[in-house]
């Protein structure tokens, strides 16, 4: 969900909180919010959103950054609930506009942010590793602290979730970043419940709460669940096992890990993002790698494929990453018959077909591709309807505003706070954009601000436009028709062509004689009626061949017209 115009809010009113959501409402990614109250402000996570097959050469979606702009000096701090790409992957983007911005996260999230900062050359960021329990005051210098965070752990699919309570003059805000609830959880570390429900008792008076599986019944199985079907495949499996997952599951790295050493395969990570990531895991304590297991790619070759273990990225088909360069067999791990790869993960959506693309590719070489849709090999990181109804029920919100989802999620979410009795007008269902003002224990939206996608593409951020995609779309799927013609407007003359050539669309050099003649009399025809302007003889040409190529072949090219004046 893209915010459209924007609705200037009014001024905001002393000892009011203001929410401004510039990501995640409407994705799932880019998550961002901002809070403001009394001229400063606090930042909740600064995520990006991965690009579909839509926007051609867009590597990553920033959220609506440009707010801060006149605002950077305002900045009390940044929180980050999580270390996943979706809520840490803009840091960078936006300490290029402001370097020395506090960062607050735990020690997992901290570590994987500190080596993105390190990629981007940002050594300005002041950072402050926090753990849950913890309660700091956050404030600009020399001014009175108008933040109280407070830090509860919940379960997600990565370690060191945090969820954040933050207190101000207008009331109390909890946002739970994502989260489920686990009762059995792999590192033993439970969602904090019983603070969720003596914040509940004290008075929350906006619940912020994960959306993601808001359409899903009952609960979210366990990770521990996943267990015999992951057993089964390493009983099962004939020749070697590729494990393809996020670079961050570390519970489930850890599960095969633990298998690998149970059933005396020698295991090795691929993927740069893996290498560093489970390294990291590794050094902090949060992966414990059985002895004798782990090996180097190099090795692989030494043992026999029945021995082997690779735990690899590539689990949502990015084209550059070693699972899909595994199924084109463009990569040093060979996919064979009797290879079993298990694809550990859910899909994002907007990734389906590059997924399939993978697995397809993958089946082709021989491989038995296992995956969620027909083994029980994962288990989501986000609450379903169970859980979320039983986070209303103890925190008894006065206010809710569904966060991190589509539409459809953020709807499913608001309906069941309203079923638990939270009344309707008090439950937001709001955009990228939508200026939230919460006073005397009541949010309203007030105005909206432009929160819209900000392109990155290469080394240009913010330099691609809608449109530009647009075109790009165009230029990939249907072609590309140019037409050059050279008048002179002073005698009225067609001087030379009509050219017209094509890219992608026809390769038969004769296919355009019918329509260059027709774009001559159209251009001669403009001439000899006094049309004395070269943009307006472009919009003729253009027209012509748009009609006949709708005409003739039910296609829509990109067409550029060049008419040159002499």
């Amino acid at each position: 969900m893209v915010s459209g115009q924007s609705i200037p809010p009014s001024a905001l009113k002393p000892n009011t909180l203001r929410i401004i959501p510039l990501g995640g409402l409407g994705d799932v990614g880019r998550n961002m919010s901002v809070l403001e109250i009394n001229g400063q402000l606090l930042l909740i996570d600064c995520g990006v959103l991965f690009p579909e097959d839509s926007q051609p050469g867009v590597d990553l979606i920033l959220p609506g950054l440009d707010y801060l702009n006149d605002r950077l000096d305002d900045i009390a701090g940044l929180v980050l609930t999580h270390g996943h790409e979706d809520h840490i992957g803009a840091v960078p983007y936006l300490l290029r506009r402001r370097g020395d911005i506090d960062i607050y996260a735990s020690e997992l999230t901290m570590a994987f942010l500190g080596l993105k900062l390190k990629e981007h050359r940002l050594a300005d960021a002041v950072l402050h590793t926090v753990t849950e329990g913890d309660v700091i005051r956050l404030g600009l210098p020399g001014m009175p602290a108008e933040f109280t965070a407070e830090f509860l752990a919940v379960n997600h699919s990565i370690p060191d979730s945090l969820a954040v309570a933050v207190t101000t003059k207008a009331g109390v805000l909890l946002h739970t970043g994502d989260f489920k609830m686990d009762q059995l959880p792999l590192d033993g570390r439970l969602t904090d419940l019983r603070g969720f429900a003596r914040l509940g008792t004290a008075g929350v008076d906006l619940l912020m709460i994960d959306s993601t599986n808001a359409e899903v019944p009952g609960f979210t199985p366990w990770e521990r669940e996943t267990t015999p079907a992951l057993d089964r495949v390493f009983h099962e499996a004939q020749g070697k096992i590729v494990v393809a997952c996020f670079a961050s599951n570390v519970h489930r790295v850890q599960q095969v890990l633990d298998l690998a050493a149970q059933y005396g395969r020698k295991a090795c990570y691929v993927g740069r993002s893996m290498v560093r990531n489970m390294a990291i895991a590794r050094d902090l304590g949060f992966l414990k790698v059985p002895e004798n297991v782990l090996i180097e790619p190099d090795q692989l070759d030494t043992y026999p494929a029945n021995k082997l273990l690779v735990i690899s990225t590539g689990s949502q088909g990015e084209p550059l990453a070693a699972l899909s360069r595994m199924a084109t067999g463009d990569h040093s791990v060979e996919i064979r018959s009797g290879d079993v790869v298990l694809l550990a993960s859910s899909l994002i959506p907007g990734n389906e077909n590059s997924v399939f693309r993978v697995v397809n590719g993958l089946t082709k070489l021989g491989a038995t591709v296992v995956h969620k849709g027909n083994a029980f090999v994962h288990v989501s990181g986000h609450a379903c309807q169970g859980e979320l109804l039983y986070t209303y029920n103890i925190v008894q919100p006065r206010n809710v505003l569904p966060v991190h989802g589509e539409p459809r999620h953020l709807v499913a979410n608001a309906s069941l706070a309203r079923a638990t009795g939270i009344p309707a007008e008090r439950v937001i269902v709001a955009a990228d954009g939508d200026v939230i003002d919460l006073a005397k224990g009541k949010a309203n939206i007030v105005g909206s601000v432009d929160a819209s996608y900000i392109f990155v593409d290469g080394s240009s951020i913010g330099d691609i436009s809608e449109s530009s995609l647009t075109d790009r779309q165009i230029l990939g799927e249907e072609g590309f028709v140019s037409i050059v013609a050279a008048v002179d407007l002073r005698q009225s003359n067609l001087v030379s062509g009509p050219d017209i050539s094509a890219r992608g669309f026809l390769e038969n050099p004769h296919a355009f004689d019918e329509v260059t003649k027709n774009v001559r009399i159209a251009l001669e025809d403009a001439l000899s009626d006094g049309v004395d302007d070269v943009h307006t003889l472009s919009q003729v040409a253009r027209r012509t061949v748009g009609s006949w190529v709708s005409k003739s072949y039910h296609a829509r090219p990109m067409i550029v017209p060049v008419i040159i004046e002499v």
